[in-house]
């Protein structure tokens, strides 16, 4: 199974909002250094919706290519248009990745028969494992825990990255879902008690920026030590809210940038930060980095 913290990876780009390709390769290396569980690139923190195919397709294999199958890469290969997502899907299969995260519904909201057949297409399309992303807040379609039971039952659906903010969720899917699953939170907020619920790993946007204390948390939870994962938690949580105080992935990109990781550059509609949100960005990456 997935499990521990996987980074939901930025996109970097150059200042003319090119692909940056040695800032994703260096990317990747650290955070395999920092002790990262898994990479996830081409999703939502990746800025899915304003790559190109080509540009989509070049950044999973990238990351495949130069993470040499030193963790697992779960590629970002969702679209609401069950095509374009069967063609992510084949060629994150052809270029080696581990699992391939599918989001569906947003803008066309298809009914719970029409989100499992986008899924059952998927996974007969070929062997690849899926990893279901349910987020009502941009999708605004849920995924209801009996259709994840329904998709559990579909030989390559292996687990959810679950941003429902439902923390029973977890554990009314497991009263449902018998096989081996991997729940995932797609919450940085909300992770420790996604754990304790049930969950075994986090798809995380702050471990972008703060990798290594990310996979410490994710360790912990691993042990069944609360108490540290509480503790690290608590020291996460201003970035964690300063980080979303405006529309992701800028947050991210800006405290990024602001460790030399890569520029600060988004692509419309999204824009950089206002400068309050990026001083509360600054003031609880110093705080980390003081407490050690």
């Amino acid at each position: 199974m997935f499990e521990g913290s996987l980074v939901a990876m930025i996109t970097p780009m150059t200042l003319d909002g090119m692909l940056d390709e040695p800032a994703l390769r260096r990317l990747v290396n650290w955070h395999i250094e920092q002790g990262s569980n898994g990479l996830v690139p081409a999703g939502t923190t990746g800025e899915s919706p304003v790559l190109s195919a080509e540009e989509h397709r070049d950044v999973i294999r990238i990351v495949i290519d130069e993470t040499r199958g030193r963790v697992p890469v779960i590629a970002g290969c969702g679209s609401n248009n069950t095509r374009e997502a069967l063609a992510f899907h084949d060629y994150a299969h052809q270029q080696g990745a581990d699992g391939a995260l599918h989001v569906t519904g947003y803008y066309n909201r298809p009914s719970q028969q029409g989100i499992y057949r986008h899924f059952e297409a998927l996974s007969e399309s070929n062997e690849l494992p899926i990893i279901v992303y349910n987020i009502p807040p941009r999708s605004t379609v849920d995924i209801s825990a009996d259709t994840m039971a329904r998709l559990a039952t579909l030989p390559s659906v292996v687990g959810v990255k679950d941003a429902t903010r439902d923390l029973a969720r977890p554990a009314i899917e497991q009263m449902k879902i018998d096989a081996p699953f991997s729940y995932l939170s797609g919450e940085d907020a909300t992770a420790v008690a996604y754990n304790a619920a049930g969950g075994n790993g986090c798809i995380s946007v702050t471990a972008n920026v703060a990798p290594a204390l990310c996979a410490r948390l994710q360790q912990a939870c691993r042990d069944n030590d609360y108490q540290t994962a509480r503790d690290i938690q608590r020291r996460l949580m201003p970035l964690h809210e300063a980080l979303f105080r405006e529309p992701s992935p800028a947050g991210i990109k800006y405290a990024c940038a602001t460790r030399g990781l890569c520029t600060e550059t988004l692509r419309l509609p999204l824009i950089s930060l206002e400068d309050d949100s990026k001083e509360l960005i600054d003031a609880a990456l110093q705080s980390l980095e003081q407490d050690g």
